[in-house]
């Protein structure tokens, strides 16, 4: 079939209001936070050592450029003098596109320190795709980071360890002593927390504030194998290995997966796999392709009623406060924030009644990332763009 002369009627379950608003609201935010990257940056070398210098290499090869290069025959000498002679070209910026002259290495140096984001948004009853926003600006950036790409997903992982807890009988009101555990059976594996919150804290506590060590506690009384079964069961399909480390999210996933995984709390523990294509007919109306969503009871309804009660304690006392503060959504919402290590991924996925939605920011490579924690941070990096999307969606009757 021709898409552009046969005629066929393609049904989307995109929303096309929700998808300007999730398109405006990461417009938005990015501009400022691109900012706030490019003036921790400014007077130093990005690209200094080894593993700086590699990634710069593979991004040389896998430019259009270099591939132009090579296949008119140019040999390695001649391609990297070329990529060291000034050229007038056309760039992206957050302020539009900008015709310049430079050095195509220059240019491969620029894009690798553009952030990039993705966003999704579904509705958790029926699995309907209402926005998806795979990247930046799509003319200049045509890699889907929302079903594509997968990163490590940080503490957006944690709510799969305490789902388990929680059917295992363990109460959001139980109090653990927020200190150091280690794994003896995992090479004395013994996670870092960054500031935690001294004395005992509930289950419900600790998820809102996202504390690494009681979240280590309960992995190492419910164990790795049922919180990795638990996960690939609520839609996970990357690998998730089975080691204490997941509980805090040592494992990479796609934004698409996760938002799936985290409707199955708000659906009473069903997870609708995520549909974005409907139908497809031809020009006469005969039907050629037809959604089968699968659909699994992944979770007891009663542990997703109180995983759903803890995820709101993340925007009521917790890391995803600012929503409150900030954003003044008033609305029934809950969440949870996500951040990896060096601050190389940002993670939010806010869950309301209706809607599900998930961002994620970071730099093509893990390599480049934010030097600090209050910038790179899922709260800083990836809630706001949530929040502005729902003050959007809100705004809209």
């Amino acid at each position: 079939y021709d898409l552009d002369r046969d005629g066929l009627k393609i049904y989307t379950t995109i929303d096309s209001r929700m998808q300007r608003y999730a398109e405006e609201a990461q417009r938005e935010y990015l501009k400022q936070l691109q900012r706030e990257f490019n003036a921790q940056w400014r007077g130093k070398n990005p690209f200094k050592g080894k593993e700086m210098e590699n990634i710069l290499r593979e991004g040389i090869r896998r430019s259009d450029r270099y591939r132009a290069l090579s296949e008119e025959g140019l040999s390695e000498d001649e391609i990297t003098e070329n990529f060291n002679t000034p050229t007038k070209m056309n760039i992206f910026s957050w302020r539009g596109n900008i015709d310049t002259v430079m050095k195509p290495i220059d240019s491969v140096k620029y894009y690798k320190m553009i952030l990039r984001n993705a966003v999704m948004s579904m509705e958790p009853k029926t699995g309907y795709v209402r926005a998806w926003v795979g990247g930046i600006d799509f003319e200049n950036f045509k890699y889907d980071q929302v079903k594509m790409g997968t990163r490590q997903v940080g503490s957006t992982a944690k709510p799969f360890t305490y789902a388990v807890a929680i059917d295992n009988g363990y109460s959001p009101c139980y109090s653990v002593p927020n200190e150091p555990v280690t794994f003896p059976d995992f090479n004395n594996y013994t996670p870092r927390a960054y500031n935690p919150i001294p004395g005992y804290l509930t289950l419900k506590k600790a998820l809102a504030h996202s504390q690494n060590y009681i979240t280590a506690y309960m992995m190492k009384q419910v164990g790795p194998t049922a919180v990795a079964t638990l996960t690939k069961r609520m839609g996970i399909t990357s690998e998730v290995p089975a080691y204490p480390s997941i509980c805090l999210g040592a494992f990479d996933a796609s934004l698409y997966d996760m938002v799936g995984a985290y409707s199955t709390f708000v659906n009473h523990g069903v997870w609708n796999e995520p549909t974005y294509l409907l139908r497809i007919e031809d020009r006469n109306g005969a039907l050629l392709y037809e959604s089968r969503p699968k659909v699994v009871v992944a979770l007891n309804e009663q542990t997703a009623y109180v995983m759903t009660n803890m995820l709101k304690g993340t925007v009521e006392q917790g890391t995803g406060s600012r929503l409150r503060w900030k954003y003044n959504l008033t609305n029934p919402i809950g969440g949870k924030t996500g951040t990896t290590q060096n601050n190389s991924d940002g993670w939010f996925i806010g869950i309301t009644p209706e809607l599900v939605t998930g961002v994620w920011t970071g730099a093509e490579d893990r390599a480049i990332h934010f030097s600090s924690t209050r910038y790179g941070e899922g709260a800083n990096s990836a809630l706001p763009i949530f929040g502005l999307y729902m003050q959007k969606v809100y705004k809209d009757k």
